[in-house]
């Protein structure tokens, strides 16, 4: 903590950086691709929206624990063993996911459009085929169970009890779900005009967002786990947050834009 920035401002600013980063989480994509699919196919008005309906269930819940912690502690140090912990599972966790997608690119069939995999949704059942609204924001909600989420909103609310409590840390969870209201509602929507489409398109489009998440999951678990071992490197980082949230919301906005444009010049 004593590396984050000084004024409110910039605080706000990482929350909604992170959460710009969050929505691109293998398994959000995977199981926004999935409602969007289900809900494009049987006709559904609001199918185009899973990602932003996802988004807001998730976000409900980071608010309501960012205002949890703030309301029972004051000061709180994580302790490090419960770091070390998150760390080396996030590690596991983005290590396969990276595999998962990029084996999916490697195999899929050349008249194939990808779909990211994901590992939460597995577990989803019935759920992952919800057909309506309130459902859909109801399985967001069910994602932001997790470790990731949890460490990230009581993150908000320590940062902001040097500020005043209850109503900063509200405010820093509200702009982490708006940054993960932009990338997730706008792959809702992008899903959708694939799914429409089933064109060259979309196959090319697909392959290199594919390939985008693989290959930046798993250059955030090789970071995560050079920090973990090597204490320069983990020195070094040190107050880099925003740059490094920064430099992976721009590789995968970047392999977005580059696979569309690739999709329409080779269809043209």
């Amino acid at each position: 903590m004593e590396h984050l920035p000084a004024s409110f401002g910039g605080l706000a600013v990482v929350a909604f950086l992170l959460g710009l980063k969050h929505g691109f989480d293998a398994d959000h994509l995977a199981t926004i691709d999935g409602l969007t699919r289900v809900n494009t196919r049987a006709g559904r008005a609001f199918a185009r929206y899973c990602g932003a309906l996802f988004s807001l269930g998730h976000g409900a819940v980071v608010v309501a624990i960012a205002l949890l912690v703030s309301s029972a502690v004051t000061r709180w140090q994580t302790p490090a063993w419960l770091e070390t912990t998150g760390v080396t599972i996030s590690i596991f966790f983005l290590t396969l996911l990276g595999v998962l997608n990029l084996r999916a690119v490697w195999r899929a069939a050349p008249d194939e459009v990808v779909a990211p995999i994901g590992l939460k949704g597995r577990y989803l059942g019935a759920l992952g085929r919800a057909r309506n609204p309130f459902v859909v924001a109801f399985v967001g909600a069910l994602f932001a169970l997790s470790f990731d989420t949890i460490s990230q909103a009581a993150f908000f609310a320590l940062a902001a009890g040097q500020f005043g409590g209850a109503l900063y840390a509200a405010s820093l969870g509200l702009l982490f779900v708006l940054g993960m209201l932009v990338t997730d509602g706008a792959n809702g929507l992008w899903i959708s005009r694939l799914i429409v489409r089933a064109d060259e398109t979309a196959r090319i489009a697909s392959r290199v967002m594919g390939l985008a998440v693989g290959f930046v999951s798993l250059l955030v678990a090789a970071f995560s786990a050079a920090k973990l071992l090597l204490p320069r490197i983990d020195s070094w980082a040190d107050g880099k947050e925003l740059l490094f949230g920064a430099l992976v919301v721009a590789i995968v906005l970047t392999a977005f834009l580059w696979g569309r444009s690739t999709a329409r010049l080779a269809t043209e």
